[in-house]
Parts: structure tokens; sequence; C-alpha cells
């Protein structure tokens, strides 16, 4: 095909015959024949070179990316860009080819670009919202994940509060708005707005408690809803009320000790704890210089593959840190044992929520962890119990969870009930 703004007929021809044999075509071959024929039918021919670019970006035979995949996901982009405006398809077309372009963008770390493409897909889904008459917003949440790696906090707090308020209505939708709310809670709470923080929180125990009482969501979920709702009064200084939430989670658990479920649910629960457990920790796990900070309570997935990539690759440097320290702490305590445990905390959180979605190993590989945690807090109690009782009973939580999430209850509920008296919160 020659460059002098002329079509060559040969090539349209060629291309024609390469789509029209009867044999098997490679990715390859096809993108090379759209690029040609788009230049002479760019209404038909466009949005099918920009599917062709992202068949030719990835070998599901293999696995593998394409070494060249982001430059085929640009060219991908700048194609449906070029699709007419009034094409009915172009919106759609062009989504697709910015969300895995920004995708690639953030993991190459290159997030500026990344969160332009969010905007764009941002606008589009704006667009189409009004048109259809659709309040919720397509790319809302992407947005929101996006302006919170990068520390807007109250912009993101702010695109969440837009996306929850358009899905409300629609009441829990299987399980889906529990995500969305988990996110705009940690939104909230990172843009500093303690109230509205506390009133979401509030509305997803509502929520939950109601799915589970109606046998439309596991009881589990409820439970943990419960305690990162008192954890979240108790860092906001509602002491009082956290004890009498406490007190709902121990009726709770006691009832999932005794009977256990009461319809058996598909694996998602532990993901719900996770996350939870993830925001539990958002006060005690201080990113290292580089290291994202990420919006508390957000689940992974919207987080970007670069962010999501660098945070659980932190742990390699939490556990050299936790051996170095765990030495010095034998032999200074004052010092360094508290220090010990935050970091231990840290570092079970971030191996719990890699560890998780494999779920084949995910037990195995995190219990020890949570065993050391109650471990080190025990020292610490034993150490110092006017400062160690509220560290050994927020760890003693935490393994109770993870029991939770293992389908342990009785050991749960004997964690949490330990838990409860070192609070001073037994009756």
């Amino acid at each position: 095909m020659n460059h002098t703004g002329k079509i060559d007929q040969d090539d349209v021809l060629r291309a024609r015959n390469a789509l029209l044999g009867t044999g098997r075509r490679t990715a390859r071959e096809e993108v090379d024949a759209y690029r040609v024929l788009a230049q002479v039918g760019p209404a038909s021919y466009l949005p099918l070179l920009v599917r062709a670019l992202h068949r030719l970006s990835y070998d599901t035979s293999t696995g593998t990316k394409h070494a060249a995949c982001l430059a085929l996901y640009e060219e991908a982009v700048t194609a449906a860009r070029s699709i007419d405006p009034a094409e009915p398809t172009r919106a759609e077309v062009l989504y697709r080819a910015l969300d895995a372009c920004q995708s690639e963008l953030y993991i190459q770390g290159r997030s500026a670009e990344g969160l332009a493409m969010r905007a764009e897909m941002l606008a589009i889904g704006r667009a189409r919202a009004e048109l259809s008459g659709d309040p919720v917003v397509k790319g809302l949440r992407e947005w929101a994940a996006g302006l919170a790696e990068e520390g807007r906090y109250a912009e993101a707090a702010d695109a969440m509060t837009e996306l929850v308020s358009a899905l409300l209505p629609d009441g829990p939708h299987q399980g889906s708005l529990a995500w969305s709310l988990l996110d705009w809670i940690g939104a909230l709470h990172d843009a500093g707005r303690a109230d509205e923080a506390l009133a979401a929180f509030g509305r997803l125990v509502s929520m939950e408690a109601d799915e589970a009482a109606h046998d439309r969501g596991p009881m589990a979920c409820h439970l943990y809803s419960l305690i990162g709702y008192a954890l979240m009064l108790d860092t906001y200084g509602r002491g009082a009320q956290a004890t009498l939430v406490r007190q709902e989670a121990l009726a709770l658990l006691t009832e999932l000790a005794d009977t256990g479920e009461r319809k058996v649910w598909s694996g998602y629960q532990s993901s719900f704890w996770a996350v939870l457990l993830s925001f539990s920790c958002t006060e005690s796990d201080r990113p290292a210089p580089g290291e994202p900070r990420l919006d508390s309570g957000a689940a992974p997935m919207p987080w970007s593959p670069d962010a999501r990539r660098r945070y659980v690759d932190g742990r390699h440097a939490l556990r050299e840190a936790v051996d170095s320290l765990a030495v010095r702490a034998m032999e200074n305590p004052d010092e360094d044992l508290a220090e010990l445990v935050r970091l231990q905390r840290a570092f079970t959180i971030r191996s719990a929520l890699h560890w998780e979605h494999r779920t084949h190993q995910f037990a195995e590989r995190v219990r020890p962890l949570f065993d050391d945690g109650v471990g080190l807090a025990r020292r610490l109690f034993q150490h110092a119990p006017a400062d160690g009782a509220r560290a050994l009973a927020g760890a003693l939580i935490d393994r109770s969870t993870f029991h939770v999430a293992a389908h342990e209850f009785g050991a749960a509920l004997d964690d949490f009930r330990q838990a409860l008296s070192h609070l001073q919160e037994t009756h």
C-alpha cells in the first residue's frame, strides 16, 4: 500500500481476497486487510479494524501479549476516533478501545495518560446516559479509582457519591451494590468526610442485614460489615456505638457457630472479607515512598494494574522489615515491639488480599500469618498491658474473621469472645 494519499486498488483487491479466502486467517492478516479496507469503507471496516487490533494484541493460545500491544491499542483508539460520530456504534467501539489502552498505559506506569483516557471514557458514558435517560454513568467507578490513586480524594468521593446515588434506587441487585458501597465508604473516609462515611457504612450494614435475614445474602457478609463498621466508629471516636455494634456481631457469630450458613453460597463472601480487612489496615499500613496510596476499602479490581502490582509486591519489603525488626524487638521491646505488631499486620493483610482469590491455596498460605499476628500481639500485651490490650483484641478479631472466611465458625467465635474480653466488652 502506498502512502501518497491515493488508494492502491491492487491492495484493496488483495485485502478483499484475504478476507474472502476459505483458509484460516491469522490476526496479523486480518489487521493488514482491514487497514486497507478502512480507507475505502470506513463505516464498515473501522470497527472491524479496532476488533482485529485487539485480537492481535493478545495471543489466547499462549496467554501472552504482543510485544507492541500498546502501539496496537493506540492504533485502535485512533481508528475508533475516526469513526463518523453519526455512526450509532461509535461510542461503544471507542469506549472499549480506550478501556484497553488505558489499562496498558497504567501497566507501563503512564498513569497520567491512562487517567486522561478514563476521562474520555467518562465523557462517553455521560453522553450515553443523557441520551438513554439511564442515571448510571458508565466509567464513573474507574474514574473515581484513578482520582484516588492520584490523591484527589475529594473528587473521588464526589464521583462515587454520584454513582451510588444512581445505583441505590435499584436495590442490592444480587449483591453488586455492596461493592460500590465499599468503594464509596473508602472514598468518603479518605476525603475526611467522617459523618458521610459513617452514614454510608450504616447503609451497608442495614442492607447486608436485610439480605441475610431474607436468605438473599450470606450471614458472613453481614458479620464482616458489622465488624468493619465498629472499627470505623472507633476510628472516629464513637466508642460507645462501636461496642453496641460488636455485640450485634457477637450474636450473629454465635448463630453461625451454632447453625452455620442457612444456605450454600458462592465464594464471593471471602472477597468481601478481604476488602473490609484491607480497610481495617489503612491507618497502620503506611505505604513506603513510591508505593501507591490506594483508596481505603476499595476492592482491588478497580485499581490500576500498576498500582495493584506495586501494592502486592510491597509485601516483600514488608516481610524483610518484619524479619529485621523481630530481632531488635527481642532485645528492645519497649521501642520495637509495637512497631513489629503493626508491620506484621500490614504484611498479613496484603498477603490475604493477594491469596484470597487463589482459593486452593488461600487458607494454608495466610493462616500462619494470622497466628503470628496474634502471638506478637500477646507478647505486646504481656509486656505492656495498657497499650497491648487493644492491639491483641484487633489481632484476635482479624483472625476471627479469617476463621469465618475459612468456614471455621467455632474457632472464630472463640477468638471474637477473647477479643471482647480484652476490650472489656463482655457481659
